[in-house]
């Protein structure tokens, strides 16, 4: 009696052992792919799913989005530059059954076509749309890879160029290009400075010569701001029409003394007038 009491617990504790064992919990970002002697059973999941120990097989696939980095991948451009570019691609599987039956591994095919395609776009461009169109690069490379992974249910959300690496050479190219842009830049900016502030002088020259009080109160505001400086000298012009001023009662002044003076009449000088 004892010996089959021991033996029916024995048992009782290999089925709670079995049972424990085949109890699986799957998170919320996850699913399981159920298989059942081999056959598809679809995928479970999240929660308590039940693995029968011998019988049945999961795979669990995870649906978060994954960051794959593409290496770095030396290219020649189409203008004959030879580049080092590397990225980033992100992508999430959207039907784990696909993403197990259709591809023996999905993360590393995933990783291959971007490769891959990385590439074959990059190789069909020159260096300044590499460069400058980085953004429009990119969204074709997305697309690119996403329809190569679509019949294995991974969907890339994102592809973005990281790093262009040039050789130092070109890199020094392009410095001097961009000091020299720079410098026309600078250039053409002072000119046009120039250009304005001569025609603003040019009206208020128009303005000043209708207006000659307008003159006079420039240059006393022009003196007052030189005075702001205590050890300045100041040389104050005269006006032009107080010198045309002075020199007028100048020449009046030296007339008059030229001439000689009228000497008056006398009454003698008068009657021997009268009686000749």
């Amino acid at each position: 009696m004892d010996i089959a009491v021991w033996v029916l617990v024995g048992v009782l504790v290999l089925l709670g052992l079995l049972l424990a064992s085949s109890l699986k919990v799957v998170a919320e970002y996850e699913r399981a792919v159920f298989f059942r002697l081999g056959h598809l059973k679809g995928a479970k999941g999240p929660g308590l799913i039940i693995v029968l120990p011998l019988i049945d097989r999961i795979v669990r696939v995870s649906l978060r989005t994954v960051a794959l980095e593409i290496p770095v991948q030396e290219l020649v451009t189409t203008d004959n530059v030879t580049v080092k570019v590397n990225g980033v691609t992100y992508y999430r599987v959207h039907d784990p059954v696909r993403a197990v039956v259709s591809v023996q591994d999905y993360q590393f095919a995933t990783a291959q076509v971007s490769q891959v395609t990385l590439l074959t776009v990059l190789r069909q461009v020159d260096l300044d749309a590499l460069l400058r169109e980085r953004e429009a690069m990119s969204a074709k490379l997305r697309t690119l890879i996403d329809t190569a992974t679509e019949p294995w249910g991974v969907e890339v959300t994102m592809v973005e160029i990281k790093d262009v690496e040039l050789p130092e050479q070109m890199r020094r190219a392009m410095a001097r290009e961009a000091e020299s842009e720079r410098e026309r830049r600078a250039k053409v900016i002072h000119a046009r400075g120039e250009l304005e502030a001569a025609e603003a002088l040019g009206k208020a020259a128009v303005t000043l010569e209708a207006h000659p009080a307008a003159l006079q109160l420039r240059t006393l505001s022009t003196l007052s701001e030189i005075a702001v400086e205590r050890n300045s000298t100041i040389v104050f012009p005269l006006p032009f029409e107080v010198i045309q001023l002075l020199g007028t009662l100048t020449r009046r002044l030296d007339a008059e003394h030229a001439a000689p003076p009228v000497p008056a009449e006398t009454p003698q000088t008068a009657s021997s007038r009268q009686a000749a």
